[in-house]
């Protein structure tokens, strides 16, 4: 997994902006595979539920920074995108998005490649760019205007429990104000706005527990009740999943924005947290969370039989 384990996982658990700057030659993208799951969530959201998913301000013009984030990809991944401004190129499907939001694609009536140019066919006029990157690959994007603060442009299909059209065209700081132990966050939004669409390049990453088994996570698409009725430890963490994020920001310095890229994975909970030093670091952070930040992951019911197993998991390497 995309994940900096030693890095994002630590006791006492606080919520900060925990941004590090990249190394050096790290991808900000992942190609997604042709069927991949990624792919097929991506494209299920984006057939049923675009405008949920595809957002902008009526104001803002978003094509500078989608056109910089093609050049990116095909720089990055020149086998699984392409793009020479007028035409972006997707080899491994067979499909492509001229300038003029013409979509081609060989339609032959079955397979992922026709899918997906179907989709895009579909999409509003001005989105099919933003569609065949989303698609190609495993990252959401969402633009941060260093101006102004705000989130004017989003195309995130997989959100962690939060909806998409409640965000754009928020300031950075009202993003996360629904955030529990904000303060942090808070007080750092505008130094953080500085350094992302800055020359550097920064990552974050993210985690939780969920018992929700989809990346796709709108709320209004996800079952309340998250968690199986029961409370003992072994059942309840057969159902456990291990989501986290590995957030960048591709630095737009010319624009002064920046395109952010969430990269979404899930991993059953028992194979993730395997290594006991893992599952003692894991026990030890959430142990340390506060009752808000608990609440606010949909996580108070099930604490204390997850900190049981943690610490059973965590045992085991003491033997």
């Amino acid at each position: 997994m995309a994940f900096d384990f030693e890095h994002a996982v630590s006791a006492p658990f606080r919520m900060q902006p925990g941004l590090r700057r990249m190394a050096p030659g790290t991808p900000h993208l992942t190609p997604a595979l042709p069927g991949s799951r990624h792919q097929r969530e991506k494209l299920a959201v984006l057939s049923a539920f675009a405008g949920q998913a595809l957002l902008a301000q009526p104001d803002f013009d978003a094509q500078p920074a989608l056109h910089a984030l093609a050049s990116h990809a095909a720089s990055e991944y020149p086998d699984a995108f392409r793009w020479d401004r007028r035409r972006a190129t997707a080899p491994r499907l067979g499909v492509a998005v001229e300038a003029d939001d013409v979509v081609q694609f060989a339609s032959c009536g079955f397979g992922v490649g026709d899918e997906i140019g179907r989709c895009l066919h579909r999409l509003p006029p001005g989105w099919r760019l933003a569609g065949l990157l989303s698609l190609v690959f495993e990252e959401d994007f969402a633009i941060v205007d260093g101006r102004s603060g705000r989130i004017p442009w989003l195309a995130v299909a997989l959100p962690s429990h939060w909806a998409p059209e409640e965000k754009v065209g928020r300031h950075f700081a009202e993003v996360h104000a629904p955030v529990a132990d904000n303060r942090l966050l808070i007080a750092a939004s505008d130094r953080l706005i500085s350094l992302v669409t800055g020359p550097d390049r920064w990552e974050r990453f993210v985690w939780t527990i969920t018992g929700h088994p989809h990346l796709h996570a709108h709320p209004r698409r996800t079952d309340v009740a998250r968690w199986p009725r029961t409370r003992e430890a072994e059942p309840l963490v057969a159902q456990a999943w291990w989501r986290t994020e590995h957030q960048t920001f591709i630095a737009l310095p010319a624009l002064r924005q920046a395109v952010f890229t969430i990269h979404v994975q899930l991993q059953p909970l028992a194979q993730a947290l395997a290594e006991p030093l893992r599952a003692r670091r894991v026990h030890d952070a959430l142990a340390s969370m506060s009752d808000a930040v608990i609440a606010y992951r949909g996580l108070s019911e099930v604490r204390a039989p997850l900190l049981a197993w943690l610490s059973a998991q965590a045992r085991r390497g003491a033997s």
